[in-house]
C-alpha cells in the first residue's frame, strides 16, 4: 500500500518528487523518439519506403495517446508508482522484442503496443496529473517541468542513440535501451510511492466562456481540432529532420543534433511560456506560439543550408514548446474543475494524435513528391488552421447578443 500524505503542497517532499518525476519522464520518453532516429535504418533493413518507415512512429504515438488514458485511470486507483513500474517493465520487454523483430509488421506492432501503449504512456499525462496534486502556489511551474520531460528525452536520447547505432547497430541499441529503462526507472519509481488526498476544487470563473458564445461541446471539439492541427504541423520537422538531413547529404548525425537543439530549446520555451501565460493567459500564449511556429515552418522552405537548418531548428524549438500546455490552461478557464481531468486528457490526446498523423502524412507526401517541400507546405496549412481557431476564440467567436 502507498503511504497517504495530507499536507504536502509545495513542501520539500513535493520538490524531490518533481525531480524524480522529471527524470522518469526523460528516461521513459525514449519511446517517443527512438523511431525518429532509426527511421533511415528501418527503411533500409526492412526494404520499405519513407512513408512505411514513418509508420512505426505513428503507431507508437497512437498507442501512447490511448495508453495515457488507461494508465491515468490506473494511477487514480493505485497511485502513479504502479503504472510507472509497469511502464518500465513493458519498455524493457518492448525494446528487447523489437531488437529481435523479423518482419516490419512485428516491429510496428511492438512499437504500438509494448513501447507506446504500455511503456512510455505513464510518463507524460499521468505524471503531469500526479505532480499537479503536490503543488498549489507553484503548480504551473511544476506542471511545465514535468511536461518538459518528453522534450528533454528528445534532446538527450537522439545523440546517444545515434552514437550507439554507429557502434553496435540499431538492434543491439534497442536491446540495451530496454535494459537501461527497467534498471533505472523501477528504483526511481519508489520516490513516487506516497499519495495525497485532495478535496474537490470549486469551479473556476469562466472568463473565456463569458467572451465566446458557443456550447461546451463546440468549444471542446474546436480545441481538439486545434490540438490535432498544431501537432500535425509540429511533427514535420521533429519526425523527419534526421531523414531530411540524410537526404541533403549532411548525414543522420547532423539531423540528430538539430533535433536535440530543437527539443532542448523546446524545454526553454515550455518553461518561459508558463511564465508568459501567467500574464496573458492560455489563449494568448497559444496564439503567440502558433504564429511563431508558422514563421519557423515557412523558413524551412527557402533555406536548406546546414547552418540555416541549425538556426531554423533553434527558432522552431523556441516557438512551439508552450503550445501544448496552453490547452490545459484554456480548458481550466472554460470548464469546471470536476471536468478538467477528462477534458484536458481529450485535448492532449488530440495533440498526440496530431503528432502521429503528421509524422506519417509527411512521409507519404515525401514518397509522392520525392522531396519534403510539399510536406512543409502541408504543415504550414495545418498550422494556419490552428491559428485561425485560436483567433476565432480571441475575437469572441459567435458573440453573445447584446441586451438592452
Amino acid at each position: 500500500m502507498a503511504d497517504i500524505a495530507t499536507t504536502v503542497e509545495d513542501s520539500a517532499a513535493a520538490w524531490w518528487r518533481l525531480v524524480a518525476a522529471l527524470i522518469l519522464a526523460t528516461i521513459g520518453g525514449v519511446g517517443l523518439w527512438s523511431t525518429v532516429v532509426v527511421l533511415p535504418f528501418i527503411e533500409a533493413d526492412f526494404g520499405i519506403d519513407r512513408g512505411g518507415a514513418s509508420l512505426p512512429y505513428t503507431a507508437t504515438m497512437v498507442g501512447f495517446a490511448v495508453g495515457a488514458v488507461l494508465m491515468g485511470r490506473l494511477a487514480d486507483r493505485f497511485g502513479i508508482m504502479v503504472p510507472v513500474i509497469l511502464g518500465a517493465v513493458f519498455l524493457c520487454i518492448g525494446y528487447i522484442a523489437a531488437s529481435m523483430a523479423t518482419s516490419y509488421w512485428q516491429f510496428v506492432a511492438i512499437q504500438a503496443g509494448l513501447i507506446g501503449l504500455l511503456g512510455s504512456s505513464p510518463t507524460f499525462g499521468p505524471m503531469v496529473a500526479d505532480i499537479s496534486l503536490w503543488f498549489r502556489r507553484r503548480r504551473g511551474f511544476a506542471v511545465a517541468v514535468v511536461a518538459s520531460g518528453n522534450y528533454l528525452a528528445g534532446a538527450v536520447w537522439p545523440p546517444i542513440l545515434t552514437e550507439m547505432i554507429a557502434e553496435i547497430g540499431w538492434r543491439d541499441t534497442y536491446f540495451w535501451v530496454g535494459i537501461v529503462c527497467v534498471v533505472t526507472m523501477v528504483p526511481l519509481s519508489f520516490a513516487l510511492r506516497r499519495r495525497v488526498e485532495v478535496d474537490a476544487e470549486p469551479p473556476p470563473a469562466s472568463a473565456f466562456s463569458a467572451r465566446v458564445q458557443a456550447s461546451p461541446a463546440t468549444i471542446q471539439i474546436l480545441l481538439c481540432l486545434a490540438g490535432v492541427a498544431c501537432c500535425v504541423a509540429m511533427a514535420m520537422p521533429q519526425v523527419h529532420i534526421v531523414a531530411y538531413c540524410a537526404d541533403l547529404g549532411y548525414g543522420p548525425a547532423r539531423g540528430a543534433q538539430m533535433l536535440s537543439i530543437m527539443l532542448t530549446l523546446g524545454v526553454v520555451s515550455r518553461l518561459v511560456s508558463g511564465l508568459i501565460a501567467d500574464r496573458i493567459g492560455g489563449l494568448g500564449t497559444l496564439i503567440l506560439g502558433s504564429a511563431l511556429q508558422c514563421v519557423a515552418l515557412l523558413a524551412f522552405l527557402p533555406f536548406d543550408g546546414m547552418v540555416s537548418l541549425f538556426l531554423i531548428s533553434a527558432l522552431f524549438g523556441l516557438s512551439q514548446g508552450g503550445i501544448v500546455p496552453s490547452y490545459a490552461l484554456i480548458v481550466r478557464d472554460v470548464f469546471p474543475a470536476r471536468e478538467a481531468g477528462q477534458r484536458v486528457s481529450l485535448v492532449l490526446m488530440s495533440t498526440v494524435m496530431g503528432m502521429a498523423i503528421g509524422g506519417w502524412m509527411s512521409g507519404e507526401i515525401y514518397d509522392l513528391t520525392g522531396s519534403y517541400a510539399m510536406a512543409f507546405v502541408n504543415g504550414i496549412a495545418w498550422n494556419l488552421l490552428n491559428l485561425s481557431i485560436a483567433i476565432w476564440f480571441l475575437m469572441g467567436g459567435t458573440r453573445r447578443p447584446q441586451t438592452a
